[in-house]
């Protein structure tokens, strides 16, 4: 076992190929994970296209954050009681242990890196793994549903949880009902919101959401939107505004749906400026504008503990399967929404 296949993009020129390359070995802290599958995100997306870029300056980069596999074997130097053969999930960011807040336990790392982003990931078929990022997933939680735990739900679930702190019976919108939103309606609904408002332009997206447990799916190009949003919600309008779309028109279109002193929260990502209708009315409200980014390693272990005890139903997620050598067909499928994927998965 000297080579494996590997998803790499060269960042300078965009260009992504499948190839060989050397097996990583472990180093001090690390463990190697043989993949057993591998989520296609529209980050990976977004870095073969040049519209996202590692925030460490870095040539070639293996793709891949959402990653679940094996320990194959072990570096030297660990902490934690691992062994080869255990099942696991692999955090996506990773703290650099050396930063003012690292050293205070005080999140977020000022350093933190992201797997296929920064280093190399999980579209390959080893990877290696601080023991740190390793979190353990049980005998009857499937490869490709704790794949997609990092990112694609734990992000949504901590804009829902954390960010958003959604209580039971708060009117709840979510705009987007793509790969981070239509688990942000699944998760919402899990948080006791209700009713869950779905926003998405796509009729098919809509239905989509309902499925997933939007109590109401509307089109934001309705003449009648607001209105809907209003007798939706007695009148009072939204508690919490969820953008997982990352489009500015959403950004001004959720802002006037709010009550007074509810929140906005911003976890889809886009460079453009952020602007406020009617500042006056916004003001006059009390409401706020919450930005969001990521999540944290306790809400990857939250979400394998309500999946493996069926709190949480991630199988309609998973919209297909393809084998690691097809990695670009399955970019090309998420980014020209061929199927109208949730979660392609790739299996080494």
């Amino acid at each position: 076992m000297d080579t494996m296949l590997a998803g790499r993009l060269h960042v300078p020129s965009g260009q992504f190929r499948v190839e060989e390359v050397p097996v990583p070995v472990p180093g001090p802290g690390e463990v190697l994970i043989e993949v057993k599958a591998a989520g296609v995100c529209l980050s990976d997306v977004h870095l073969i296209d040049g519209s996202l870029k590692p925030f460490v300056p870095v040539e070639e980069i293996t793709l891949g954050h959402e990653v679940a596999g094996v320990i194959h074997s072990l570096g030297p130097d660990l902490g934690g009681d691992w062994t080869a053969g255990t099942r696991v999930a692999l955090q996506a960011g990773q703290s650099c242990g050396e930063c003012a807040n690292c050293r205070r336990r005080r999140a977020p790392c000022l350093l933190a890196r992201t797997r296929g982003v920064d280093y190399d990931g999980g579209w390959a078929q080893y990877a290696i793994a601080r023991e740190d990022t390793l979190a353990p997933i049980p005998d009857d939680l499937p490869f490709d549903q704790a794949a997609i735990i990092p990112d694609a739900v734990s992000t949504p679930y901590a804009a829902i949880v954390a960010t958003g702190n959604v209580r039971p019976a708060q009117a709840v919108g979510i705009w987007g009902a793509g790969g981070l939103g239509a688990h942000g309606i699944q998760l919402a609904r899990l948080a006791g919101a209700a009713p869950v408002i779905a926003v998405d332009p796509l009729a098919g997206a809509r239905e989509r959401a309902l499925a997933f447990g939007a109590d109401l799916a509307l089109d934001p190009a309705d003449p009648d939107f607001a209105a809907a949003v209003l007798r939706a919600t007695d009148g009072r309008g939204l508690d919490l505004a969820f953008d997982f779309a990352g489009v500015p028109a959403v950004r001004e279109q959720a802002a006037l749906t709010l009550c007074r002193g509810g929140a906005m929260v911003l976890a889809g990502l886009t460079p453009q400026p952020l602007t406020v209708t009617d500042g006056t009315r916004f003001s006059w409200n009390r409401n706020e504008i919450r930005g969001h980014y990521g999540s944290g390693p306790e809400h990857v272990e939250q979400l394998i503990r309500l999946a493996a005890t069926g709190r949480l139903d991630l199988s309609p997620s998973i919209s297909g399967h393809l084998p690691l050598a097809e990695a670009a067909e399955a970019v090309h499928r998420l980014e020209n929404k061929v199927g109208d994927p949730i979660r392609l998965v790739l299996v080494p």
